[in-house]
């Protein structure tokens, strides 16, 4: 039997962290054996988003928000091998992402916190962990690294298949036959939906995007966000809240200050649709299907949004692939713990703009 793998994803939704245990092997074959997601308490949460703006001291709220991350991730672990009837041992490692509280690739570095020290301590399994870092010190962005998994499992030899993440914020991927794929954060996904959504109606997220549907976009603000500089750029590219967060919504209601919430949560899922759909149109015209995973999936407005915006394409989940939406960065970073274990790369230059291929990763025994 192949060995195990544990794979930990923590995005920038901050809703959660989903664990995933899973095996491999070289017919490019990935098997998810069981799966689950652990709500992030509240006061973490909060943490964890403190740190993600300057101010404070940072560096003692890092300490403290990591080893609470880890042990939140140890539990996760012990639960999820509890449920799938796994024995610690049975687990080669653990590959585990971290939670971004910094991405600056323009500086050369990208900050993941996590204490993947204390998750090795806890679970008795060795961790590997700082993915970003080696990819960054080649030149690269560091992000997005889950196409190279996408490639890995998902390339049909046959025709071009697009894929979009829709976390946080979004990234695509694009997979031609015979040729480097293509992978960039195309800009906001939940993040600025969620931020809204907290803020006017107390609910963690717009959940089937029930309360986006109600309102109506207002087309002057969507054309003033569509002209931010980020969009226009190409690949290789990456984001997070550094750049779109609550402040550049603020800045652009100045000039809309009294557009109703509803409509402001219209327009920010369609922000993330247009944005999308033209990444899509930009860089993956001759596909026919467009397969979303991440919490995005499960949002049925966007969904309804990307197919009106992209009539030629046919939009669905990446079930449709056998893959569920859900867990797919997950067991992509227990892929790349895999990869790390065999001393093989785990990046792709022509996503990242790194200098080379790599091994990603450094290792914590337990």
């Amino acid at each position: 039997m192949s060995p195990l793998y544990v794979g930990i994803m923590s995005g920038t939704s901050l809703d959660g962290i989903d664990i995933t245990l899973c095996r491999f092997n070289d017919e490019r074959r990935a098997e998810c054996l069981d799966a689950l997601c652990v709500p992030m308490p509240a006061d973490l949460r909060q943490q964890l988003l403190d740190l993600c703006s300057p101010g404070g001291d940072e560096l003692y709220l890092s300490g403290v928000a990591g080893n609470a991350w880890a042990r939140l991730a140890a539990q996760g672990v012990q639960q999820l091998l509890t449920q799938s009837q796994t024995a610690p041992e049975q687990v080669r490692a653990i590959g585990s992402h971290g939670q971004t509280v910094r991405h600056h690739p323009e500086q050369g570095f990208s900050l993941q916190i996590g204490s993947p020290s204390l998750l090795a301590e806890l679970t008795g399994i060795d961790v590997i962990a700082d993915f970003r870092s080696r990819d960054l010190a080649a030149g690269g962005q560091g992000a997005p690294l889950v196409p190279a998994f996408h490639h890995w499992l998902l390339s049909c030899p046959t025709q071009t298949r697009t894929l979009v993440n829709i976390g946080g914020f979004a990234n695509l991927t694009v997979l031609r036959p015979g040729q480097p794929v293509a992978g960039f954060d195309s800009g906001p996904g939940n993040a600025l939906m969620d931020n809204w959504t907290q803020r006017h109606t107390g609910l963690p997220y717009d959940a089937n995007g029930d309360w986006a549907r109600q309102g109506h976009p207002h087309q002057a603000l969507l054309n003033r966000m569509l002209a931010d500089p980020y969009f226009a750029r190409s690949g290789p590219k990456s984001t997070g809240r550094e750049y779109f967060h609550e402040g550049w919504l603020a800045a652009h209601l100045q000039h809309s200050p009294d557009i109703p919430a509803a409509d402001v949560q219209a327009t920010l899922a369609m922000l993330t649709a247009t944005t999308i759909a033209q990444s899509v149109e930009h860089a993956a015209r001759d596909s026919s299907e467009l397969f979303v995973c991440g919490g995005g999936a499960r949002n049925r407005h966007l969904m309804a949004l990307l197919q009106h915006l992209l009539p030629a394409q046919a939009v669905q989940s990446t079930a449709e692939l056998g893959v569920s939406p859900d867990w797919m960065e997950a067991i992509a970073f227990a892929w790349l713990a895999w990869r790390f274990d065999q001393r093989l790369s785990g990046n792709l230059p022509s996503v990242t703009g790194a200098g080379g291929e790599r091994i990603l990763g450094a290792l914590y025994p337990a």
